[in-house]
Order: structure tokens, then C-alpha cells, then sequence
């Protein structure tokens, strides 16, 4: 019985993996903005909310991660690490201007929805519309929201509409705002080495695949995206440049990506608590037009392209956003630094900013 468990599991997800494909050769048709992430996002969003057995992979979607994190450190070239150091400021402005909107963003939740969750205890009530309008990785905020009462269901839920939200609406901005204003390619902003070579992809692949495993082991969080990011952000400092990851791989990793994002999106999802999923997504619109013009303020601060700028601070994820900016050559380096510092902090700081608002909220 269970090895014909695990064999349907595995064709659940070849058949998923099959419909996602087919996505995306319809978006490279279609000649939509990241194709082989969004159209496997989508179709399986749609495949899942309709009651399809969809499925994903645990292991491919920690390869996906590897490979992407593999790819976007060979970005952190010498010069670029520099100008990335020289914009810390702008990485802490950035950080304060996160945690500011989601606070804002979660005060207006509980405002909006504190009939509706009566039922709940204050501390619940408030660490679930705090956690679910934290700009921070979703796993991440369910879990910590776990830990002091809240409703993870709909704390997960929020986070998927804002990612989804984000997903889909900021690739297809950008590319707009590409074909209208010709946004052009910073060639000091391209990656180290852009050839694969063997045998130095199989080094580069046994270097990266140490650091995830080292992360994993210490317990951080993202071990199979940040792991990799850091050691070829290190070999790339170094200026060992073995080898550039294949597009095939990385359109695979998108792929992977895009189907592991979709599988969230079950049939009782769209009935968790309907108006709490459209307040969600109302205020994932509102945080992004507000950070469209946070985007276009630190670009003129820092003199940075302001595509760039729209990306590293777009209230999305890190895979996400530098994926976008890694398809349409858009900063990759400085993107990532914005959302990788940004998601370090969000983590660090959120639990100890929720405790000191209770206590504040009991003094008063």
C-alpha cells in the first residue's frame, strides 16, 4: 500500500510538473514577463482552487532554490559588492520603510476585521492581522504567528494572496515599462562568468550544495536558497569564476518555483473567510503602489535605475522579485541585497516589535 501511495504521489506530481510546462511554453508564446515561473504558478493556482490532485515536490523545490540561489550570487562581482556596500542606507531606509508599511498594513486589518474574529482573544486577534501583513516569508510569519495564538490559517492565506498579487502584477509592470520607456541593461550589473563550462559547473555545484547542507544543519531559515547564494556570492568575490548555471536550469528552477507557489492555493481556500482574502488583496495593491513611489524616491536618491530600485523594494519575495530582475536584467545584485537584508530583518525584528507593542498597548 505504500509504495503504490508514493507512486500516485509521484504521478500527481509529474502530471502537475506536465501541466506547468505546457504553461509556460503558452506564456513564451504569449511572450509574457518571467514565462516559466508565472504560467506554473498560475495553471497550477487555478488547477488546485478547482480540485484537481495537484502536487508538488519537496526536493525539487529545494533544488529550484539551489539553482536560483546559485545564479544570483555569480551577480556579486568585486565592483558590484561595492557599489551594494555603499548603498547600506539606503538597504536600512529600506528595512524601516518595510516594517513601517506592514505595521500600517496590519493596523488597518485588525481596524477592518475585529467584528468579524470577535471569537478571538485580543493577543489572537492582534498576532493574526500582525503577522499577515508582515512583509517577511510566509512559512516564516505562520510559524511565528503560531507561537503567540494566532490563526495560522489565515495568516497563510494572507500571505499567499500577497505573494500571488505580487507575483503577477510586478513582472507584467515592469515589462510594460520596458517596452514604454526602453529600460536598458547596466552591463557593471551583469553576472561574473556567463558561460557554462564542465567541469566547473559540477564544482560549483558541489561548493553550493555544501552550504545548503550547512544551513539546514544550523537550522536557518531559506537553507536551500540563502545557503547557495552565499557561497557563490563568496567564490564570485573571490574571483573564481568556475562556471555560469545553464538557462535550461534555471528556466527549470522557475518552473519548480512556480509550481510549489501554486500548490498553496487548495479548493477550501477560497473559502477562508472571503473578505478577509479581499482585504488582503485590496491592501497587497495598496502596499504596492505605495512602494512604487518609495521605489521611485530612493532611486533618485541613489542616482540607481528606477526599475531597480521598484524591484528591491516591492513587498514581495526574494526568489520572486530577483527572478523578475534576473529575466529582464534589472539589477540583479542590488535587488537582492535589498530583499535578502530586508527578509533578515523582517525575521529579526518582528516577534520583539510585536512584544513591545503589546506591552505598550497593557501600560496604556
Amino acid at each position: 500500500m505504500r509504495e503504490g501511495s508514493r507512486m500516485g504521489a509521484w504521478g500527481r506530481v509529474t502530471a502537475t510538473l506536465l501541466a506547468a510546462w505546457c504553461a509556460a511554453q503558452l506564456c513564451l508564446w504569449l511572450h509574457t514577463p518571467i514565462p516559466w515561473m508565472l504560467g506554473p504558478l498560475i495553471v497550477t493556482a487555478l488547477a488546485s482552487m478547482s480540485g484537481l490532485p495537484t502536487s508538488s515536490s519537496g526536493w525539487l523545490r529545494n533544488a529550484g532554490q539551489w539553482v536560483i540561489g546559485v545564479a544570483l550570487g555569480l551577480y556579486f562581482t568585486p565592483q558590484v559588492s561595492a557599489l551594494v556596500v555603499s548603498l547600506w542606507w539606503a538597504i536600512v531606509l529600506a528595512i524601516a520603510w518595510a516594517l513601517a508599511l506592514g505595521a500600517l498594513f496590519g493596523w488597518c486589518l485588525h481596524r477592518q476585521h475585529a467584528a468579524d474574529f470577535a471569537y478571538l482573544s485580543p493577543r489572537a486577534l492582534r498576532a493574526t492581522t500582525y503577522f499577515s501583513s508582515a512583509i517577511g516569508g510566509a512559512s516564516e510569519m505562520t510559524l511565528l504567528s503560531e507561537r503567540h495564538g494566532a490563526r495560522t490559517d489565515l495568516v497563510a492565506a494572507a500571505h499567499s494572496v500577497r505573494l500571488l498579487c505580487v507575483v503577477i502584477a510586478v513582472p507584467f509592470g515592469m515589462q510594460w515599462a520596458q517596452h514604454r520607456w526602453g529600460l536598458h541593461v547596466d552591463a557593471s550589473l551583469l553576472p561574473g562568468p556567463r558561460l557554462a563550462h564542465w567541469p566547473g559547473l559540477l564544482w560549483l555545484a558541489l561548493a553550493t550544495a555544501a552550504g545548503a547542507g550547512l544551513m539546514v544543519v544550523v537550522k536557518r531559515t531559506n537553507p536551500w536558497f540563502m545557503g547557495p547564494l552565499l557561497v557563490s556570492m563568496g567564490l564570485t568575490l573571490s574571483g573564481v569564476a568556475w562556471s555560469a548555471v545553464p538557462n535550461g536550469l534555471s528556466d527549470a528552477a522557475q518552473l519548480v518555483i512556480g509550481v510549489s507557489l501554486g500548490v498553496r492555493f487548495r479548493r477550501e481556500f477560497i473559502h477562508t473567510a472571503p473578505q478577509w482574502l479581499l482585504s488582503v488583496a485590496g491592501g497587497t495593491f495598496l502596499m504596492m503602489a505605495l512602494s512604487l513611489g518609495f521605489g521611485l524616491l530612493m532611486a533618485w536618491l541613489t542616482g540607481l535605475h528606477p526599475a531597480t530600485l521598484i524591484l528591491g523594494t516591492a513587498p514581495g519575495g526574494i526568489a520572486e522579485m530577483a527572478i523578475t530582475a534576473k529575466v529582464l536584467q534589472l539589477g540583479v545584485p542590488v535587488v537582492t541585497a535589498f530583499q535578502v537584508c530586508r527578509l533578515v530583518a523582517v525575521l529579526m525584528l518582528v516577534g520583539p516589535m510585536f512584544q513591545w507593542g503589546l506591552g505598550r498597548k497593557k501600560t496604556a
